[in-house]
């Protein structure tokens, strides 16, 4: 994606100090948001057609135009599904399907971007090939396109859990630090606006095998991660998330595992102290 004059800018802090040219560069999908300012104040009645325009389809589509047309009646944040849809019903019926789902995937707007890695849910596969297909998702340089790509798949993964942390062992290795948190990421017991994983609540044991390799993980994003999923069980299993860091810290001991072990017990800490 090409640079563009408004990129690196600092984020407004409310929707009325956002600078018009900002709003209407988010609008015509040239730029990325910076910010949840930013992504809350982008109207999808205005870009859903100019992107829809821009990977190839046809912005006058019925289906669009109704869909946009119903937007008032849906939470804002929710409307961003409804859109996606939309766009995928029209890209299945275009001759050159797999060319608009790329020109979307690498879309410069991360909102088009969210849009594409929520195809993931209207298109079920097996599991090997949804963790494949949202591997550009993981490893997106957005924050919110990160977000999007787990959540697109974790009603994947709790439907087929064992097969799904076997499939994500491999992940805990990458190079890439962005593809690591999604390992625990997406497994989280609780999470957060999700679906829970009942499963590993009881039985958080279970994803050891992400969890091990990643106990002194150079990168505090991966940290925080790990710490959080930790943290996640500790309000169901608090012996064995206690027992757990007991055993890191003695086998690891070191700056980046005492980070993870100390935002993991911080639930079971403040519960101490009440």
């Amino acid at each position: 994606m090409a640079a563009h004059p408004l990129d690196g800018r600092t984020g407004a802090v409310r929707f009325s100090a956002i600078p018009a040219e900002v709003l209407r560069a988010l609008h015509a999908g040239e730029v990325a948001t910076v910010n949840l300012v930013e992504y809350m104040a982008i109207d999808v009645r205005l870009l859903a057609p100019v992107v829809a325009t821009q990977i190839g389809l046809n912005p006058s589509d019925e289906r669009l135009i109704d869909t946009l047309a119903m937007l008032d009646a849906i939470k804002p944040l929710q409307r961003h599904n409804h859109v996606a849809r939309a766009l995928y019903d029209m890209a299945q019926q275009h001759p050159q399907r797999d060319a608009v789902a790329t020109r979307l995937a690498q879309h410069p707007s991360d909102v088009a971007r969210c849009w594409a890695a929520f195809w993931l849910q209207c298109a079920p596969a097996d599991m090997a090939t949804q963790l494949q297909r949202v591997r550009p998702f993981a490893a997106d340089p957005h924050f919110g396109v990160r977000e999007m790509a787990w959540s697109a798949v974790r009603n994947d993964v709790i439907a087929r859990l064992d097969e799904a942390l076997g499939l994500l062992q491999p992940w805990t290795r990458e190079a890439d630090e962005n593809l690591r948190r999604f390992a625990t990421e997406v497994t989280r017991p609780r999470g957060v606006w999700c679906a829970q994983i009942e499963v590993l609540k009881a039985e958080p044991w279970r994803v050891l095998a992400l969890l091990e390799p990643l106990r002194a993980d150079p990168s505090r994003y991966v940290q925080n991660s790990v710490a959080n999923w930790l943290n996640d069980a500790s309000k169901t299993q608090p012996a064995w998330v206690a027992e757990l860091c007991a055993r890191w810290e003695r086998e690891s001991p070191g700056r980046a595992t005492g980070y993870i072990t100390r935002r993991a017990l911080r639930t079971l800490r403040k519960a101490e102290q009440a």
